[in-house]
């Protein structure tokens, strides 16, 4: 604000949160049946933003057998003792960026 007196003027700063990158991506995970398979990948910065594993189209959650981590840039994915059924397509979508293995 700026005030002289008998006149007085306002303007607001609105700030927008900078979009978070995938700057390191999945890559194709090798197991054995009734093993753990691990997926990660680093972002360009701790988000806010909405981040989701799928396995093909399907979103996961943290439960029992899949494990969701978030350590400051780095988002990490552990499939628990998989079964021929999980084999397919992970994905990583944070914002308008995904990355798949």
């Amino acid at each position: 604000t700026c005030d002289t007196g008998d006149q007085q003027t306002t303007a607001a700063v609105q700030l927008k949160e900078p979009a978070a990158t995938i700057v390191e991506g999945l890559k194709d995970v090798a197991t054995y049946e009734g093993e753990d398979a691990v997926f990660e990948c680093r972002l360009s910065r701790e988000t806010a933003q909405d981040a989701q594993w799928f396995l093909g189209d399907v979103p996961l959650q943290s439960n029992e057998m899949n494990e969701i981590r978030v350590q400051g840039t780095r988002h990490s994915l552990i499939l628990r003792k998989v079964t021929l059924e999980d084999c397919g397509s992970i994905s990583f979508k944070v914002g308008q960026h995904s990355s798949a293995a």
